[in-house]
């Protein structure tokens, strides 16, 4: 099997995962109930988290029946998820900033060093101009 494959056939498991535990309890890791915990979305998350790390320091792989491990990639999915849920402009931004400092740069720059840039970019495909 090649490496395409492998990347598409655990993502899928992780996939099938999350959303089979999502329709088991509900969207609770994003959405906790907070009868007994005052933690944000984010900090329920982040403590799963942790204790996944910790049973994976602790051996829990060679000794657990539980999979650890999709359970730790599952809980890195929902944070992503959530993160972007609350920062949705976040990409957006960081664009307009690099629009602005290019647009600044441009403005002091002489030809010579625009074209000189321009060169490095094409070498080194510098993230500045992404």
């Amino acid at each position: 099997m090649n490496f395409h494959n492998e990347v598409y056939q655990v993502l899928s498991e992780i996939t099938e995962m999350l959303i089979a535990k999502n329709q088991k309890y509900g969207n609770s890791a994003i959405e906790p109930l907070g009868i007994f915990s005052d933690l944000s979305p984010e900090e329920g998350l982040k403590v799963r988290i942790d204790d996944k790390l910790k049973r994976i320091k602790n051996g829990s792989l060679d000794n657990d029946d539980e999979d650890v491990i999709n359970d730790l990639i599952g809980y890195l999915v929902l944070l992503k998820i959530l993160h972007k849920k609350d920062h949705p402009n976040e990409a957006l931004k960081k664009g307009a900033e690099k629009k602005k400092q290019r647009e600044l740069l441009s403005q002091i720059m002489t030809a010579d060093q625009k074209d000189r840039l321009y060169d490095n970019y094409e070498k080194e495909k510098w993230d500045f101009f992404d």
